[in-house]
């Protein structure tokens, strides 16, 4: 008869996990002898061992008694189950691999591959990383909220990137953000200036009236709004562009 040390050695298991198998009634625990102790025999060797080698088989122990009392059909249609069940949690983790592999920086957490490329577009303008995280946490937004709608709002950016306009609108940002100051409001004027003219041009192509279909959720449109509204940059512009007869951010129209 065997102490539960030496059960464990036998088994090759930890005293801690025989305890354990124990506590979840996998294996039964004798009782005590006349001196106090618990002895076990072969029998409960063999099991122990059965145990150990479904459970790093990836058996939930939960299911472990179930196939240890199992005929021999059932045991195959429960192994084949289970084996099922690993197959799709290799999958996802290999899946989870693969993202990781992809993050290369924080551009790439949380959005999809096709704001990534777009603001490795826009980083190509020279704008400084301070305003590249900004876009990119305004994208993470957008992506949550309209995942389907992302290739189309990609495609619509990459456009506009191709726009002399829109790349003179960041480098202008790009200045801006480098200033000491003494040309900020030359700045400012040039970037209004340009808002308004590429403005007049999409609304007279049509393009404006697309805005509220692709984004229809007005409050998600002034969360996003609000994200940009604390700099003193942004809050000028919008003036300026106000007294030019435009109002809106995210979500332009004719004031």
């Amino acid at each position: 008869m065997l102490t539960i040390g030496q059960l464990a050695t036998y088994a090759g298991v930890t005293i801690r996990t025989v305890r354990h198998y124990h506590q979840v009634g996998l294996l039964p625990e004798p009782e005590r002898d006349g001196s106090g102790y618990r002895s076990y025999d072969a029998a409960a060797v063999v099991r122990l061992i059965r145990i150990r080698t479904l459970a790093e088989a990836g058996v939930p122990l939960a299911r472990v008694q179930e196939l240890l009392d199992a005929d021999p059909e059932t045991f195959a249609v429960a192994v084949e189950e289970i084996d099922r069940r690993l197959r799709a949690e290799i999958r996802a983790i290999q899946q989870h691999r693969r993202r990781i592999a992809q993050l290369g920086s924080g551009d790439t957490l949380a959005v999809p591959d096709e704001v990534s490329a777009y603001l490795e577009l826009v980083r190509g303008t020279g704008v400084p990383e301070e305003m590249i995280e900004a876009e990119r946490d305004a994208w993470i937004l957008v992506a949550a909220r309209y995942p389907d709608q992302i290739p189309a709002f990609m495609a619509d950016k990459r456009e506009q990137l191709k726009d002399p306009r829109t790349v003179r609108f960041y480098q202008l940002i790009a200045r801006l953000l480098r200033s000491d100051g003494s040309e900020d409001e030359a700045l400012v004027l040039e970037m209004a200036d340009l808002l308004v003219e590429m403005f007049e041009e999409a609304a007279a192509n049509g393009q404006l009236e697309q805005q509220e279909e692709m984004m229809d959720d007005s409050a998600f449109v002034q969360l996003l709004d609000s994200m940009a509204s604390g700099h003193p940059m942004v809050t000028h512009l919008r003036e300026l562009l106000a007294e030019r007869g435009w109002a809106g951010w995210t979500r332009v129209e004719r004031a």
